[in-house]
């Protein structure tokens, strides 16, 4: 049995590429989406390059669901290597009309969420000392904007769930990362609502999901003596 690399929140860009890239170095990439339907292009692509996948459609804000999917996985792929959680919630409403009901569900996703992976690959990890947890954020992890108190919110807790996290598993063997991806990512989202801002892909000033992916690689792949905790993405030409 080899070992997994679990993505939750393998969505068609930064995700995607993320179990794409892990599986690209022999672990088995499991990607993670509610439906299992919705990963069927990116299982299509990690088996055309010759790597293995299982796709697993599983509520990470359910903790039933989280704990099963590990189980699974440790018991059909082998042991749990990866654990990334890159669920995002960038949604924005004005704190005038911001309801419980919705901010409660973002903060479900950014940190609920957030908090299963992180519990559930731990309690992998920790017995065989080792192992690598990492977590997407953004701007927001750091600096809350106008209207976007409810993702600010979960984003923030997302972080200090990584800090400590990593203060707690480090001398354990297992290494927690927090990834800040500062500026715009290439995907659809930001092509059809954001155009002039897609427009500087053509310079290469937003984020590439294949070059995110490769950060994520590298930061499982760092020896134990020099481990990043936080790491801050940003394209060349974004400004801090």
């Amino acid at each position: 049995m080899n070992g997994a690399a679990i993505v939750i929140g393998a969505g068609d860009a930064t995700g995607g590429a993320i179990a794409a890239a892990f599986a690209r170095t022999g672990l088995t990439a499991v990607p993670v989406r509610r439906t299992t339907a919705a990963l069927a292009p990116l299982h299509d692509r990690i088996i055309a390059e010759g790597g293995r996948c299982l796709p697993i459609g599983a509520d990470a804000r359910d903790e039933d669901q989280m704990i099963a999917l590990f189980d699974r996985v440790e018991a059909e792929v082998g042991p749990v290597e990866v654990a990334v959680f890159n669920i995002g919630a960038n949604s924005p409403m004005s704190i005038l009309e911001e309801t419980p009901r919705r901010y409660r569900k973002i903060w479900e996703m950014c940190a609920l969420a957030g908090f299963l992976t992180g519990r559930e690959a731990a309690r992998r990890m920790v017995p065989r000392g080792r192992g690598t947890i990492l977590f997407t954020g953004a701007t927001a992890s750091v600096r809350g904007s106008a209207r976007f108190a409810s993702f600010a919110g979960g984003k923030h807790a997302c972080r200090a769930l990584a800090q400590s996290m990593a203060r707690e598993l480090g001398p354990m063997g297992v290494h927690v990362a927090h990834s800040i991806i500062d500026g715009a990512i290439d995907t659809a989202f930001i092509r059809d609502n954001f155009p002039d801002r897609y427009a500087a892909k053509a310079d290469d000033g937003i984020l590439d999901p294949e070059a995110i992916a490769a950060a994520y690689v590298m930061l499982h792949q760092q020896p134990r003596t020099a481990w990043t905790h936080e790491l801050d993405l940003r394209p060349w030409s974004e400004r801090w």
